[in-house]
């Protein structure tokens, strides 16, 4: 069957082989210039000259080969294709252009600040550069291993390979040797590339569009001399392979395209395994010119009955539906709207390096999947401390109180209905709070009020308190406040109860001025008062017996660690610290108690709870529940050492990072718990802990001041672990250590001792070398990033520290850090590792944990196991023996994913080993064709070469031997953060009409910014600051780019491109009222005011920034009627594209007198009646004009062609642009886009100095000044529209907005029209019309079937929440819906299309307009002249004259 086909498709090509082939290509390079791969690889190679591209590029991955396993020698080569680093490096000479670099210098060093390129200069900068402050390091910075960094830090900016280079390179190793720099590298090209990096990772439509109303230009493009090759693709030879294509784009009828899903899959399936990607890929790719073909394909029972049964899985598990795509790898999902290929590399990578690791520490492949998916990952949970504690004071018990004793007891009530917000009265201590305060501080009373409210109020919920005081024995009750405290309550406790105590105390509180503290006579009054028979020094003072639980208040706050006093616990969490304002403390425990009912109903449901189980034992039994709460243990941002290479200690200095730690780890010698003895109390009250030491002198190591050090090292070397623990214990000591250092002989110590060896110890301590010293020393240094001296814990590869001078790091600490370790990764791997078979080795468990912890956290593996795959699923299966990815795809083989899949997957099966599996996931009865468009996704395994061993000249789109009936529009399908703009095409990618192309459409596009985005909230409101103003800059050009805070989710773009950019508010108001308050995703400290963000790779990069208000500003609104942004700088942003800068006094002089309007086009033909429109205003408006153009769709000819527009007639002009948002519902369809651009970004589009905005479309002629319109009173109402005209009666018929939904929504308002409208952008911004808009845009969007017309219908839908004023009816006359009698009065004529005579706008433009023609002449006479001065610069250029 299959060889039948393929013998088909040859006859078939061979018949229409002849035929006029026409193609389209599309490429995409970057902004900057080509960086070497050299760099990108970042390996120091030969120098390379007089060699071919071919053989550089083998060199490079030779040499990298003699580092890299096999799999990431292809992962390298992948990097290299995708130029993944380009950015890398470019960002590095974006960094080296702030320096600057100094003239004449292909490469230099910096030293904090001062530059220069020899190595006389460097010595002299070094001796000054303690004068001068450290340069800021970046994450991305190369360290050179060994660096001291106490010493000045030495930039060298330089290319690899090159000899100034080398040169500068062993100058500053040697001072790095010496100790006297830390060493920096940034890669710096002195004379960059004149080519651009072309890239890959993206996709290209060729989507069909309606021609039912004809929207193309009749200009004929000028082409140049048809040329048979573009980037070395030759035409002239083009040949069709796997090319079904006889071009019949016939249409089908509804019955034939039902099945056409099943028949595509049933077709790929019929193919050879190793074949059927290509299949799948050629039919999704090319699906309208299969579509007829692929009808005739029968389809077997046996598909259809296996693809219907895996699909009840699908829904089921992974909640996918028919027609539905999915990607796992390794099980992790691969979301292919949100993830682009620089982020599925990154994946492979990171699987890559998991998997070899297990693989290098022998575990067989078949084992290595099942270990991938232990969940190790930490949870993100809240961390609870243990309650049950006689150091709290209890003030009540709901169980046993007899105010409480009507209450049901049972726990059953639970799951008895209530209406929604009911706190539950049951009589059993499910919420307990805990208060742990020091009596003395200011909010102490404010907590005890809350707490106060909640026992007065019956609120079910057990409330307890701790005392935390002054432990010394010395000081008494008459002396000290907080000791006079606990002794009153401990005293009224025993002689009253528990609940007379806390009123007491409440009443002391009460005593305390506001602001003032308790002191010892406000206790005294009230004890007096309620107890007038006792002596107050006798329970207060130094003879008192009422002083029971004092000191354990102190110590419990200590053991528990939970932070800073005063501290509120619910169920032993502790609150954050702004949760502690008595109004939120309110509010947050009534929310816990409410959130925390579920927990326990689910456990009452399932058995898990019961009513004679003691609930706080239950609760404290819970896996959250931990002995001690210390961030640096609890944290989940941690940093993890590679255990997994090779040992080799003999070479230690010249080994990376990965193998001294390996070599460290396998040199260990540990101390266990086996055998009898004490070493240290936290050692001996565990069995699943060993422990071992690691040097970190601090001073150079030497005979004199390392004997402690030698002693352990000897005692852990020699001796049985029995002795060593005894010995090592006595030498722990602190007189013992402190004896050794003043010169004790150590053989002093070792006669108390039996048993031990002291020949051997002697020998091993005597020994002259310290090497193991040296090797820990720069292992401190180098890996764990230590300073000398200090402390660090690392616990199966977790890197725990350096801890601070004074922290403490206790046995409790110790014992919650084992706890951690066993409940996340550590029994888990051990029943794991037990499991295969494999001997149980504790460094075989340390090492699997170091490895899985150190993965990125992300969502959790899915298990699949799917019904079958014996029919409906594409299996390649992977090479014996080796390390392989296991990849999962559920695709329906016509639908975009499937364009998109195909290519990436047949890359992963060239890159890696894979177990693939494809399972089909039709959709039937489809009523439509399915796929409307030709699509190609750029990428490649590998770098290509040409035959003569040169560089290819880099990926690009190709669509080959294309029908040339239909019209086109191209459109790019790029990653997230790219703003890609076309620059160089003749031909209109918007109408692609093949038939009238001589051979091939060759469209050029450029990534013209990277996308930094970002969320804002301002934290004393929790809200947005709406219109609050970013710019991003550098130190020399601090405002490049500029951007306004919207109140959807606090969203901001910056557009940027790789490198160190500094993030600020912008001078004026935004600087006046707020401050920044801290950020995170940045590059620089936390509590910087400057925002450091590095762009420096293709990814999507976004930020979380909290600004405040200033204490003086505190009631101003950035938003208010008087809002003036008056510095020089915005002016000077403003006038950036502007033909006409002025200066910013003068622009602001004429701020009020310039009209702003704004304007979008697409194609040719609407860009030739926009330059019509422009000089339709130009001549009618007096005063001076501004055109706004979102640039996102313009062409290059109109780009390169307003300049001289612009000086022509005087005027000023700005292209504005903003990339729609990922978290708006996306729209597909090009017009739509647009449409959305027209309504949705108002707000922030433009700046906040631009009052008013007109909005002008394109196919529009204007016959009056535009100031009027402008100046118009809209009486409050944001933005004007014009009604639509209902002149014309023979249209009744078509007036969609007359009946049904639409007559009953407006409510006899009137429906207008989007060609013309006026934006009061104050009012817009203060009402937050924008945020409403697009919050009501996300609603509707879903719904494929509303917002047809998205411009028009979106604010007519929203006119009851922001309203429209009508303009009248003579600003907007079109002839589909008003009567000729109007005609005369009309201020504007649009060019409406009319659904009842389809004509097209060109002919409509002729005729229904008489100055129409002229504008064009005038137009199309200046393009002339335009072309022929730009002719004869070239001429004058090519001569050399």
């Amino acid at each position: 069957m299959w060889l039948l086909w393929v013998l088909l498709l040859s006859l078939l090509s061979a018949v229409s082989g002849g035929a006029d082939s026409k193609a389209v290509t599309t490429s995409l390079t970057t902004k900057w210039a080509d960086t070497p791969l050299l760099l990108e690889a970042r390996y120091d190679t030969a120098l390379f000259s007089s060699i071919s591209h071919l053989a550089y590029y083998d060199l490079i991955v030779k040499k990298a080969g003699a580092l890299l396993s096999s799999v990431q020698v292809n992962m390298l080569k992948f990097a290299l294709s995708l130029r993944a680093y380009s950015a890398t490096v470019y960002s590095f000479q974006q960094i080296a252009s702030n320096e600057p670099p100094p003239s004449s210098c292909s490469a230099f060093f910096s030293v904090h600040g001062e530059k220069t390129c020899d190595e006389e200069g460097l010595a002299t900068l070094l001796k000054s550069a303690p004068e001068r402050r450290k340069p800021y390091l970046f994450k991305g910075d190369h360290k050179y291993p060994g660096s001291n960094p106490d010493a000045p830090v030495v930039i060298l900016y330089g290319e690899f390979g090159k000899p100034d280079f080398q040169r500068l390179h062993q100058v500053i190793s040697s001072k790095v040797n010496e100790g006297l720099a830390t060493y920096v590298l940034r890669h710096y090209l002195a004379n960059p590339s004149g080519k651009k990096v072309y890239l890959s990772g993206y996709g290209v439509e060729l989507a069909i569009k309606s021609q039912e109303y004809k929207a193309k230009d009749d200009t004929q493009v000028q082409e140049n001399d048809p040329v048979d090759e573009v980037q070395g693709f030759l035409f002239g030879k083009l040949k069709k392979h796997l090319v079904e294509s006889t071009n019949d784009m016939a249409p089908l009828k509804v019955w034939q395209m039902q099945d056409l899903s099943f028949q595509t899959a049933a077709r790929i399936l019929a193919a050879p395994a190793v074949e059927a990607l290509t299949v799948m890929k050629d039919l999704s790719q090319n699906f309208p010119t299969k579509a007829r073909s692929l009808t005739k394909t029968v389809v077997n029972s046996e598909i259809r009955k296996e693809i219907g049964e895996n699909q009840k899985f699908f829904k089921g598990t992974l909640g996918l539906q028919p027609g539905d795509s999915a990607l796992f790898i390794n099980g992790l999902h691969i979301d292919l709207d949100t993830q682009d290929i620089f982020s599925v590399f990154e994946v492979l990578r990171s699987e890559a390096r998991v998997m070899e690791g297990l693989r290098s520490l022998h575990i067989d492949t078949p084992y290595i999947h099942d270990i991938l998916k232990l969940n190790v990952q930490p949870s993100d949970s809240d961390y609870a401390v243990d309650i049950r504690n006689s150091a709290i004071s209890w003030i009540n018990n709901l169980e046993t109180d007899h105010r409480y004793s009507s209450w049901p007891y049972n726990v059953q009530e639970l799951l008895r209905p209530t209406f929604p917000g009911v706190i539950r009265q049951i009589r059993k201590n499910f919420h307990n709070l805990v208060i742990i305060l020091e009596p003395t501080q200011e909010n102490a009373a404010e907590l005890l009020s809350v707490a106060e409210m909640f026992y007065a109020n019956n609120i079910p919920l057990r409330i307890g308190l701790v005392f935390v005081v002054s432990d010394e024995d010395d000081i008494d009750g008459m002396q000290d406040a907080g000791v006079a405290l606990v002794r009153a309550y401990n005293y009224i406790s025993d002689e009253v109860d528990s609940q007379s105590a806390f009123e007491a105390v409440i009443s002391m509180f009460n005593r305390v001025p506001i602001g003032g503290k308790l002191s010892v006579g406000d206790v005294v009054k009230v004890l007096e008062k309620r107890f007038p028979y006792v002596e107050v020094s006798s329970v207060l003072g130094a003879d008192s017996s009422y002083d029971s639980n004092r000191k354990e208040g102190r110590a419990y706050y200590q053991q528990t660690g939970v932070g800073p006093l005063p501290v509120v616990m619910y169920n032993g969490i502790p609150y954050q610290r702004e949760q502690l304002d008595p109004d939120e403390l309110e509010t947050v425990t009534m929310q816990k108690i409410l959130e925390t009912t579920s927990f326990y109903q689910r456990a009452v449901y399932l058995g898990e709870l019961a009513t004679d189980h003691d609930v706080v034992d239950f609760i404290m039994n819970q896996p959250n529940v931990v002995p001690r709460i210390n961030p640096r243990v609890l944290s989940t941002s941690r940093t993890y050492l590679d255990l997994s290479d090779t040992n080799d200690y003999a070479r230690f200095s010249t080994l990376d990072t990965k193998e001294k730690s390996t070599a460290v780890a396998n040199s260990m010698n540990y101390m266990t718990k086996k055998g009898k003895g004490v070493q240290d109390e936290y050692l001996w009250s565990c069995n699943n802990v060993r422990l071992g030491m690691i040097n970190n002198p601090s001073a150079a190591p030497s005979a004199e001041m390392s004997r402690l050090a030698r002693a352990i090292w000897a005692a852990m070397q020699t001796q049985s672990a029995n002795n060593a623990k005894n010995f090592i214990t006595k030498l722990a000591k602190e007189e013992t250590a402190a004896a050794l250092e003043m010169g004790v002989d150590i053989g002093d110590y070792l006669f108390f001792l039996q048993g031990m060896d002291v020949s051997l110890f002697k020998d091993a301590y005597e020994g002259p070398k310290f090497d193991f010293l040296l090797s820990h020393a720069a292992y401190c240094r180098d890996v764990l990033k230590l300073k000398k001296g200090q402390n660090a814990v690392i616990s199966n590869g977790r890197i725990i520290g350096p801890l601070e001078e004074k922290e403490v790091f206790n046995q409790d600490d110790f014992l919650l850090l084992e706890s951690i370790i066993l409940k996340t990764s550590g029994e888990r791997i051990k029943s794991k590792v037990q499991q295969f078979g494999i001997e149980e080795d504790s460094d075989l468990v340390m090492k699997v944990d170091a490895l899985l912890s150190s993965q990125p956290k992300g969502e959790a593996r899915v298990e699949y196991d799917f019904a079958d795959d014996r029919y409906s699923a594409v299996k390649i299966r992977p090479k014996e023996g080796d390390v392989y990815f296991d990849v999962v795809a559920v695709v329906d083989p016509v639908t975009r994913d499937a364009q998109k899949l195909a290519p990436l997957l047949l890359v992963l099966k060239q890159l890696v080993n894979v177990n693939l599996r494809v399972f089909m996931n039709c959709q039937s009865k489809l009523s439509e064709i399915p796929l409307k468009s030709f699509y190609r996704h750029v990428l490649e395994p590998e770098v290509a070469f040409q035959a003569d061993g040169s560089f290819s000249p880099g990926p690009m789109a190709r669509f080959l031997d294309m029908p040339q009936s239909p019209l086109f529009t191209l459109n790019l399908n790029t990653p997230e953060s790219w703003m890609v703009e076309s620059v160089h095409t003749r031909y209109d990618l918007d109408n692609i009409y093949l038939e009238e192309v001589k051979q091939y459409v060759s469209a050029e596009y450029e990534l013209e910014h990277l996308l930094l985005e970002g969320h804002c909230f301002d934290v004393s409101s929790g809200q947005p600051p709406r219109g609050l103003q970013f710019t991003l800059g550098t130190a020399s050009e601090p405002v490049i780019m500029d951007t306004i805070v919207m109140a959807n989710l606090g969203y901001f773009q910056l557009k940027a491109n790789p490198g160190a950019w500094i993030l600020k508010m912008r001078k004026g108001r935004s600087d006046d009222i707020y401050k920044i308050y801290s950020h995170e995703g940045t590059d620089s400290p936390a509590e910087s005011d400057d925002i450091i963000v590095v762009l420096n790779n293709f990814k999507s990069r976004i930020i979380k920034v909290k600004v405040q208000k200033k204490p003086d500003k505190f009631n101003e609104e950035l938003l208010s009627d008087a809002t003036e942004e008056n510095d020089a700088g915005f002016w000077k942003s403003l006038a950036r594209y502007s033909f006409d800068s002025k200066l910013p006094e003068e622009l602001k002089q004429e701020k009020d007198d310039v009209i702003n309007i704004f304007s979008v086009a697409s194609g040719h033909l609407y860009e030739r009646f926009l330059r019509i429109m422009m000089l339709s205003v130009l001549k009618n408006t007096k005063t001076p004009v501004k055109f706004w153009f979102l640039k996102n769709y313009l062409s290059p000819t109109f780009k390169e062609f307003i300049p001289h527009m612009a000086k022509q007639y005087g005027f000023q002009y700005e292209l504005v642009q903003y990339k729609w948002p990922r978290w708006l519902h996306q729209q597909t369809e090009k017009q739509r886009i647009i449409w959305g651009y027209k309504i949705l970004f108002l707000d922030v589009l433009f700046p906040l100095a631009v009052d008013k905005i007109l909005f002008v479309d394109a196919d529009q002629i204007v016959r009056t000044d535009l100031k009027e319109l402008r100046d118009f009173d809209l009486e409050g109402a944001p933005y004007g529209y014009t009604p639509f005209c209902e002149s014309r009666k023979e249209m009744d018929g078509y007036r969609f907005w007359k009946s049904g939904y639409w007559a009953s929504h407006l409510a006899g308002r009137r429906y207008h029209i989007s060609a013309l409208y006026v934006v009061d952008l104050k009012k817009f911004r203060k009402i937050a019309a924008g945020d409403r808009l697009r919050g009501q845009y996300q609603g509707l969007s879903q719904d494929p079937n509303s917002l047809s017309n998205l411009d028009q219908d979106l604010p007519n839908n929203m006119i009851h929440q922001v309203p429209i004023k009508s303009l009248p009816q003579e600003w907007l006359w079109c002839e589909t819906w008003c009567d000729d009698s109007t005609k005369r009065s009309a201020k504007t004529i649009d060019l409406c299309n009319n659904p009842m005579t389809k004509e097209p706008k060109l002919q409509a433009a002729v005729r229904i307009v008489a100055e129409w023609t002229d504008y064009d002449q005038e137009i199309k006479r200046l393009q002339t002249r335009v072309q022929e001065r730009v002719n004869h610069t070239k001429k004058t250029q090519g001569t050399g004259t």
